[in-house]
């Protein structure tokens, strides 16, 4: 669903921007990605709307399929890329799931601020993007995906993320869209 509206209490949400996922391969450059970011969280700034910037610090428990050995993360690897200019009033969320909401405290720093709707975007979209999108949309927040500023490690993921999830779950712009639509209120 095409962009419409943004509540009056919107928030932001920034998807593990930190230095050890953007500095992995993906679909989309990811210096692009970190920059269109950027500028959603000025613009949210300005307007004194929050701003989440949401770290991933380790892995949720339990059996999976065994995964491709990688080496271990260095010690600055969840730390927050400095291009997102983190300010002190911003909330930060570091999680061990996929997504933001579980085990966070995130749903109720953003329902003492009166948010009703959330713009996500960040890497990866079809895992921690998507699964966060998946738990605001349960939460009944109104959802709104900044597909230009998102990016995920396989592109057909991405793609799918985009064509087949989040149109049922929220509306798509692109920052430039969201933007525009912050600068008329």
């Amino acid at each position: 669903m095409p962009l419409t509206t943004l509540d009056p209490q919107s928030a932001l949400v920034l998807i593990d921007l930190q230095k050890g996922i953007v500095g992995l391969p993906t679909a989309h450059p990811s210096a692009e990605v970190v920059a269109r970011a950027a500028e959603l969280a000025g613009a949210f700034r300005r307007l004194g709307l929050p701003v989440v910037l949401v770290n991933v610090v380790g892995a949720a428990p339990g059996r999976t399929d065994p995964q491709p050995a990688r080496q271990a993360p260095g010690a600055d690897w969840a730390e927050l890329v400095p291009e997102l200019g983190a300010q002190p009033q911003d909330i930060r969320v570091s999680k061990k799931t996929w997504g933001a909401f579980t085990g966070t405290g995130l749903e109720a720093a953003l329902r003492e601020r009166g948010v009703t709707q959330i713009v996500l975007a960040g890497i990866s979209t079809s895992i921690g993007v998507e699964s966060t999108v998946r738990q605001a949309q349960e939460l009944g927040f109104n959802l709104t995906l900044a597909v230009d500023a998102m990016t995920d490690l396989n592109e057909q993921a991405h793609a799918n993320s985009l064509a087949r999830i989040f149109p049922r779950l929220g509306e798509t712009g692109t920052t430039k869209d969201i933007v525009a639509l912050l600068e008329t209120r």
